[in-house]
């Protein structure tokens, strides 16, 4: 049984764990041919986002908060409306990184857990 009180950071594998996580998110996401549009949004090299995620999912996780100490408050809805992100690219988004959790993350309750949250905040990126 998972010890949710932990960190999901430390879970995960910490650094490592959370940087394996982006970059499968973002191999998925560039090699994809269902998630093309959404990868479209992205400038044609990842380096950046890949960067900006792993930051942002450091303290989003539990671990350091990389991306506050870089660039302030995440304002995620505020930095994402320039993007048109209607329920078809949520779902582009969910399937990469629910695949990604999928294959990095054996232990059923944090991979829910995990799902859940991802769901909810992509959910909410949605301006369309």
């Amino acid at each position: 049984m998972t010890d949710l009180t932990n960190p999901h950071y430390d879970l995960l594998g910490g650094e490592t764990g959370v940087r394996r996580l982006v970059d499968r998110f973002y191999d998925l996401m560039d090699t994809q041919p269902e998630t093309w549009e959404l990868r479209k949004l992205h400038p044609e090299n990842l380096q950046s986002s890949r960067d900006k995620l792993f930051m942002f999912l450091s303290g989003w996780l539990g671990g350091p908060p990389l991306y506050e100490n870089a660039y302030g408050h995440p304002r995620l809805r505020a930095r994402h409306l320039p993007f048109a992100i209607d329920s078809q690219m949520r779902d582009q988004w969910l399937l990469c990184m629910n695949q990604a959790l999928d294959e990095q993350i054996t232990d059923s309750p944090l991979n829910r857990a995990l799902k859940m949250a991802f769901a909810r905040t992509a959910d909410h990126m949605r301006n369309q």
